[in-house]
């Protein structure tokens, strides 16, 4: 469905963040990405979503190279990028959140039936259809930007660092209704995320990102089981 191949990116000319960093993602499956903080995480994402430049490499999307296609048109092949914080408009109603994810032509076709689906998955949302987003908690904030980007009629839902801020349970909830969505509509999900134990535990496949250099990769299980993870990310 997606893939990148051997991309370098940074914010600046001469400063490189990534450093030849290849991952695919199939239809319908569950890609993880972990590792510390300044490993360039969300650095990857913003390359995907095109709001910085590639210095090298490629882009593939469903076959199309998309490394220099303007990101306001990425949208609409299918990619979505749920943001880390969050970041939903504070000021606008949860409703009007949730219309304002269903901008590309899919989401807008099949908004009547999304929004279904996100009540469905997410019954707090319908709830509180009425209420500000800035006034509620974290955990039903993540709710709606997940559900922001569930509104554009995604092929791949890219989340990062979903469970940042949030009581344990309530990230639970998270990742419970991440995998309960994906069994539904077949969904694709590349997940950035620093609890990596669940991050793990759900993916067909996963990847260590350290200084911006996939130093470890393979299925979820082999990676948990790897000593060097076992040390360094869940305390073994």
């Amino acid at each position: 469905m997606l893939e990148i191949e051997d991309i370098t990116a940074g914010y600046s000319s001469s400063i490189a963040v990534l450093h030849g960093v290849s991952i695919k993602i199939g239809q319908g499956q569950f890609i993880s990405v972990v590792g510390p903080n300044g490993a360039g995480k969300t650095t990857l994402f913003k390359a995907i979503s095109g709001t910085i430049p590639l210095r090298g490499g490629r882009i593939r999307c469903e076959g199309q190279d998309i490394s220099n296609l303007e990101p306001s048109l990425r949208p609409h092949l299918g990619i979505a990028h749920v943001p880390e914080g969050r970041q939903v408009f504070p000021s606008m109603t949860v409703l009007e959140n949730l219309e304002m994810g269903a901008a590309t032509e899919k989401g807008r076709r099949e908004w009547k039936d999304n929004l279904e689906r996100i009540y469905t998955w997410f019954p707090v949302l319908k709830e509180r259809a009425s209420q500000y987003a800035g006034t509620l908690s974290g955990g039903q904030q993540q709710m709606l930007a997940i559900g922001r980007g569930l509104a554009s009629s995604p092929k791949l839902l890219m989340l990062d660092e979903p469970s940042m801020g949030l009581a344990p349970s309530i990230a639970d909830l998270v990742f419970d209704k991440m995998m309960e969505i994906r069994r539904d509509i077949g969904l694709s999900i590349l997940l950035v995320e620093q609890r990596v134990a669940e991050a793990l535990q759900f993916a067909d496949r996963g990847y260590v990102l350290e200084t911006g250099r996939i130093v470890l990769e393979g299925n979820g299980e082999a990676l948990k089981a790897d000593d060097r993870v076992r040390q360094a990310y869940l305390g073994m």
